[in-house]
């Protein structure tokens, strides 16, 4: 049965979803690209909340998923789009959009169960290198454009498939942390020996973390492949990575409603910023230190002690 907060999480973002998308149409060009960033980076900030926060583990991964989910959907809608009516071009986005969240999934199901028998900086190591080795090889395969990257990918991503998605986002990952089952995600990230004693398999969890998380970054992936029409393999470096984990602890590890507002502030600061030109981006590092050592434990958790719940 769906939980209280799972609900409200649900609710809150079907409105949320409903909103923008009816207002989409009255947005300039720049407005419009900067909501669907935002949507995108919800999605990407929840998911890996679902394995840095609820479940304790320390991924530096997630753009190298983001990245085989928007190289697979763009390579389905380039192949498949040509061959299809334009009526039945929506159903061909949904299906690439699946096949881009399965393939990142089941590579982190590859990655997943070696890896997530190690914790702390062995599991962060061992997820920086399995990105930056994705990176790599996009970078060295010409079916993909190589170095030169993935162009006249179609113009399909929209105010509503994104925010839309989000809101199934955050219900399946607060659904899942909220469930019966989902109480062993926190388990483990409170105890791995408690929650082995208790007889709960620490590795299996940490897996099936990893698979969602990676889904749902596979998914984004293919969104922002539609979105920007463009990808090169060096929009998914390692900073890429850490841009995603700024925003799960600067919104507080394990809060949902933190991350997705953190998500938020972290995609507008920047374009904001865009008036002091050259200093910019020292602007931008010297706010997230300044953020981070006011609120260590994070900007929108209650107290140190709650950071872990949902």
């Amino acid at each position: 049965m769906m939980s209280l907060g799972a609900k409200r999480f649900l609710l809150a973002a079907i409105l949320i979803a409903a909103t923008v998308s009816a207002f989409s149409a009255h947005f300039n060009r720049y407005f419009l690209g900067i909501s669907i960033d935002v949507a995108i980076n919800i999605i990407l900030a929840v998911s890996l909340n679902l394995i840095n926060g609820h479940t304790g583990q320390f991924s530096l991964g997630h753009a190298g998923f983001m990245a085989v989910g928007g190289y697979g959907a763009a390579l389905c809608t380039l192949h498949l789009s040509p061959l299809v009516p334009a009526p039945l071009q929506p159903l061909v986005f949904a299906g690439a959009l699946l096949v881009g969240g399965v393939a990142a999934s089941l590579l982190g199901l590859v990655v997943g169960i070696p890896s997530l028998r190690l914790r702390g900086d062995y599991l962060a190591v061992v997820t920086l290198g399995f990105g930056e080795i994705i990176r790599v090889i996009l970078q060295n395969m010409e079916v993909v454009g190589a170095a030169s990257g993935l162009k006249g990918i179609a113009k399909m991503t929209t105010l509503g498939w994104t925010f839309g998605l989000a809101a199934v986002t955050v219900y399946v990952v607060a659904a899942a942390v909220n469930s019966t089952y989902g109480r062993g995600f926190i388990a483990v990230h409170d105890d791995e020996v408690a929650a082995s004693a208790m007889g709960i398999n620490p590795t299996r969890y940490k897996v099936i973390a990893f698979i969602i998380g990676a889904f749902f970054a596979g998914v984004a992936g293919g969104l922002y492949a539609h979105h920007k029409q463009f990808l090169s393999p060096t929009g998914f470096d390692f900073m890429k990575s850490i841009d995603i984990v700024v925003m799960v602890i600067l919104g507080g590890m394990g809060r949902t409603a933190g991350v997705i507002a953190a998500a938020v502030i972290l995609t507008l600061l920047p374009e904001y910023l865009r008036g002091f030109a050259d200093i910019r981006m020292i602007l931008y590092s010297l706010l997230i230190i300044g953020l981070m050592m006011a609120r260590p434990q994070g900007l929108f958790t209650l107290s140190p002690k709650k950071a872990t719940s949902a």
